[in-house]
Parts: C-alpha cells; sequence; structure tokens
C-alpha cells in the first residue's frame, strides 16, 4: 500500500479501515485502539451513559493532531465527521466533511507526525499495512 516514492497511499488505506469495519462502532474502535498510545490525551473517546452507569457505546472519538482536530460522532449508523483548525488555541474554520475524506485527511496528518515520532510511524505502518482494522 505505498507509493512509488515509498509513502503510503492514504486512500487506499482509508477505503481498506473503513470496508474492514462492519460498522461505524468498530470503526472508531479500531481507530481508537491503533492510535491511543501514539495520542495519548490528544485522543478522546466518548461513550453513551445508561440509567446507572457508562455505556460500552461509543459516541464520538476526536484527535487533535498539529493545528487540526479531528471528530466524529456517531449518529445512528453513520458517522458525522468534522474537521477543525486551531490557531493560538481558538478555533479558526470548521468543515463537515465525509468519512473516506476524514479518514484520508486523518492518516495524512498522522503521516506529517510520523515523520518525527516513531510511535506515530508505528501506529500508521499498523494501520495501513497490518489491517488489524
Amino acid at each position: 500500500m505505498t507509493d512509488t516514492d515509498g509513502s503510503y497511499d492514504l486512500n487506499l488505506a482509508a477505503a481498506t479501515l473503513r470496508a474492514n469495519s462492519s460498522d461505524v462502532h468498530s470503526l472508531v474502535k479500531a481507530l481508537f485502539d491503533e492510535l491511543r498510545d501514539t495520542l495519548g490525551d490528544r485522543l478522546l473517546l466518548q461513550r453513551g451513559s445508561g440509567r446507572f452507569r457508562k455505556s460500552d457505546e461509543i459516541t464520538s472519538l476526536r484527535a487533535t493532531l498539529g493545528t487540526d482536530q479531528f471528530e466524529a460522532v456517531v449518529d445512528g449508523g453513520s458517522l458525522r465527521c468534522t474537521v477543525g483548525h486551531f490557531s493560538g488555541g481558538i478555533r479558526i474554520r470548521s468543515e463537515s466533511i465525509d468519512v473516506e475524506g476524514w479518514l484520508v485527511r486523518l492518516l495524512a496528518a498522522l503521516q506529517a507526525e510520523a515523520q518525527h515520532s516513531d510511535s506515530a510511524r508505528r501506529a500508521l505502518e499498523k494501520i495501513v499495512i497490518g489491517g488489524s482494522a
């Protein structure tokens, strides 16, 4: 899944990740599992709450990479995806995009971080090459 210049084909990786996940909950959970060690507190998974305790059902995922914040909110059987751009700690713009575009942009941001982070490189390789989703 690499291009001739050695970079990853992020469109193919996003499509594979999506195809390997049976539903939006498993897609979000797989992304969380792959990214939690690398992103630490820059990654937030939110679960629903039941009547007396927190539910295992995932309601959203938010990842911050560089000056971008990637958010995927579970809406029934689909995902509402946004990418927000921050400058000086202030959100200056936000755009809603489809799941495929969101995945490609998330993986591209991870790829940029992988240039200077071994853990980001390993996470990206596991997602793109390992296909553990």
